[in-house]
């Protein structure tokens, strides 16, 4: 996209006031997406997203402004902005880039972008149609199939020239059914970081659209869930979103490195139950918020967060790191050029357990299922959180009852990870998207099914 000589003088202008580090970040992203309601084609959206963040550093100071003007004249202006931001001195520094290839473990074997929109039409009306037809309580359904080819540069002063290519395709299928008057929502979202060839061998479309519609349709018939302190299980796949939302931003060197998260200072200390091991993986292949490396150039790489319940290590970019005296871990991530960069998950799960999914049930005389979790909201600095239950269902006398719906999870994150005392063995994972202070990116939850000894549960 943007040549190493001429990173080179833009990274030599960028520090000429006296930054100890700079960087140039550029992409050029291509996102295509196709939607379907009332039985067709509603839309084909098209976007191309292309520009370069420049950045530097001086101690704990960061200047950091974007362009979409990436030839040699608009790429020098935006780094005079940030020199003159950065203050008035003088750059010590001589910058000479060297091209690493980091090699790609992501492997795409049908790129979407060179397939026709015919060949992605079939596949989204094969998950919407077996939804729609799943049962004759479905009222409404809705798909989009979504993929988008992501092509980054990063340069840096350090000597560091790489590019990247990273693709991801998923699928998404909501259904809305109608029972007694009453209605629910159900839905299905696959994705990888692959293109078109995920369908036919990891992701079947019509069971997405009918694992969709099963659940609009339970959710319909069901009733409200009690309210009350309980023992909750947990579901596998998306129930990860508990942990990543009420730990894993706490773990994030963004609320770390300035004492505002819950686990700050508690490296080496018993944070969570000894059943519980928790991990960051962005190197597991062809997984939805896998990378090759961040958006700051440091290789991606396996961080075990939690070791049987032992706190072992933070998420850290290379500016927090800076304040905390930690390296960085690769976990540097932005949506766009126009984000500045900040610590940010990739595939974050709970690793698997020794329990079997049906002791687990059964060790519940009385207490909520949630198979299927939504969104919610917590605070990172107190962990404090609020999570819906999508499917849910009663547990009587260590069995599986009646479905049940208006559920929510509420407690802190470091009274959870301490009340996960049953871990199961099958590990799923998910693919979702995460918004923080860096933009909405591409990240993987997921865990085996996990027993909650006593939790806050909302409902009627």
């Amino acid at each position: 996209m943007i040549s190493r000589e001429l990173c080179e003088r833009v990274l030599a202008r960028a520090a000429a006031t006296g930054a100890d580090y700079a960087e140039i970040f550029a992409e050029k992203t291509l996102e295509h997406a196709i939607s379907m309601i009332s039985d067709r084609v509603d839309s084909i959206h098209d976007a191309v997203i292309a520009g370069a963040g420049i950045r530097v550093y001086k101690g704990l100071r960061s200047v950091m402004a974007s362009t979409v003007d990436t030839t040699e004249a608009g790429l020098l202006a935006c780094a005079d902005r940030v020199a003159a931001a950065l203050g008035e001195g003088k750059a010590e520094m001589e910058i000479h880039l060297r091209e690493r290839r980091f090699g790609d473990v992501h492997p795409v074997k049908i790129v979407p972008a060179s397939a026709p929109n015919a060949d992605k039409i079939a596949i989204l009306k094969e998950g919407y149609f077996a939804a729609r037809e799943y049962h004759e309580a479905i009222r409404q359904v809705t798909g989009s199939l979504l993929d988008f080819e992501h092509n980054i540069l990063i340069a840096t002063s350090e000597g560091l020239y790489a590019r990247d290519s990273q693709i991801r395709t998923r699928l998404s299928i909501t259904a809305v059914a109608e029972v007694n008057g009453e209605t629910q929502t159900g839905g299905c979202r696959p994705g990888y970081r692959m293109g078109l060839e995920m369908f036919g061998t990891i992701v079947d479309p019509k069971e997405t659209g009918r694992k969709a519609a099963a659940q609009a349709v339970v959710m319909a018939g069901a009733g409200y869930c009690p309210a009350g302190v309980m023992p909750v299980v947990i579901g596998n796949g998306f129930g990860g979103v508990v942990f990543h939302e009420a730990c894993g931003h706490s773990l994030e060197a963004s609320s770390v490195a300035y004492g505002t998260s819950q686990f700050t200072g508690k490296l080496g200390q018993k944070i969570a139950n000894e059943k519980l091991t928790a991990i960051d993986d962005g190197t597991i292949p062809n997984a939805w918020g896998s990378i090759n490396f961040d958006d700051e150039g440091t290789p991606s790489r396996r961080n075990v967060l939690i070791e049987k319940g032992i706190l072992k290590s933070y998420m850290v970019d290379k500016f927090n790191g800076r304040r905390m005296g930690m390296a960085p871990t690769g976990n540097a991530r932005r949506q766009n050029y126009s984000y500045t960069t900040t610590s940010r998950m990739t595939n974050t799960y709970i690793a698997e357990g020794e329990d079997k999914n049906e002791d687990i049930i059964a060790s519940i005389e009385y207490g909520l299922f949630a198979k299927d979790m939504g969104g919610g909201s917590v605070n990172p600095a107190t962990g404090e959180f609020n999570f819906a239950v999508n499917e849910g269902y009663m547990i009587r006398g260590g069995r599986i009852a009646e479905p049940v719906r208006g559920a929510s999870l509420v407690g802190k994150g470091s009274d959870v990870i301490q009340k996960i005392d049953m871990v199961g063995k099958e590990l799923s994972l998910s693919a979702g998207m995460c918004g923080s202070s860096s933009g909405s990116i591409p990240t993987t939850v997921g865990e085996p099914m996990v027993r909650v000894s006593s939790i806050t549960v909302g409902g009627r």
